[in-house]
């Protein structure tokens, strides 16, 4: 990381979250800013952006914000290298698995929802006239 600070403002575009989404996330410590200027404005760095991402992508398959927290923790603590070989290791580990079989499960979810949403929009297509059949 290069140390740069991001106001929300930056952040939000980066994420394409809002501006009220993000604030929320630091209201619910899920993302915390890394530092405030002078004139109290949040500033943000790569890895704040980077677990906004993580959040951004857990919402749509449906994880909870006590999820999101958890999984948050569990990366925050083996990025430190918390237990690692020990016991305690192997459990963030474990944990970091069930998130990902969750994750994987939702996404076939979306996929059987999205090839039964592309097989209506073709139904209904089949039923309009063809361009220049007018």
């Amino acid at each position: 990381m290069d140390g740069r600070h991001m106001q929300i403002g930056e952040v939000a575009a980066r994420t394409e979250l809002s501006l009220r989404t993000i604030r929320h996330y630091e209201e619910t410590g899920l993302v915390v800013p890394s530092a405030r200027s002078q004139g109290g404005f949040r500033l943000y760095t790569e890895n704040d952006v980077a677990r906004l991402m993580v959040i951004r992508r857990m919402k749509p398959l449906g994880f909870t914000l006590e999820q999101m927290r958890d999984l948050l923790d569990v990366t925050d603590r083996l990025d430190a290298g918390t237990g690692v070989g020990s016991a305690e290791g192997e459990a963030l580990l474990e944990r970091l698995r069930v998130y990902e079989h969750a994750a994987t499960e939702q996404v076939e979810k979306l996929r059987v929802q999205l090839s039964r949403a592309e097989d209506f929009a073709a139904t209904l297509r089949k039923r309009l006239p063809e361009a220049g059949d007018s």
